[in-house]
């Protein structure tokens, strides 16, 4: 007697369960690669896009909302990560020149050089646990920007 009633004859074939067990996996090997620079995943995340696209707003001040749209990721998980990333003095919230309510985004000096050697370690274990799609990766990667898309 099977008591879940799941379309699906083996859990391998599920693609939310794989997926939700190849992120783990992924994850627990960004933590290993971002620990000796004392930054969590989406802390790495948030400094990296935050310091992208100061580089590309052409002087346009950074919202927060700019910022946690790029990243997609919440609006108040972006702000606790954000007062965070400034007690730790890797981003500057500033007045917004034009928006009484929001704050101008930037990364400091310390924050620039920390994420830029942190990329390193980042994209070198990316190239490690997606090196074995080989060929694969670009289609893999495409299939993940539809996914995202939704």
């Amino acid at each position: 007697m099977n008591a879940l009633r799941t379309e699906f004859a083996r859990a391998d074939d599920s693609p939310g369960l794989l997926l939700w067990q190849v992120t783990n996996r992924w994850q627990a090997a960004q933590r290993t690669a971002l620990a000796p620079f004392d930054l969590t995943h989406v802390q790495f995340v948030l400094l990296a896009a935050v310091t992208w696209l100061t580089d590309t707003a052409a002087g346009d001040p950074v919202t927060q909302r700019d910022l946690a749209e790029h990243a997609v990721t919440d609006p108040m998980m972006t702000s606790q990560v954000l007062r965070t990333l400034e007690h730790k003095k890797l981003v500057e919230r500033r007045d917004h020149p034009s928006d009484r309510r929001a704050k101008a985004l930037r990364p400091t000096e310390a924050g620039t050089a920390l994420v830029n050697r942190a990329i390193t370690a980042v994209e070198a274990c990316d190239r490690d646990f997606f090196g074995r799609l080989g060929a694969d990766a670009a289609e893999f990667a495409r299939n993940l920007r539809r996914l995202r898309e939704r």
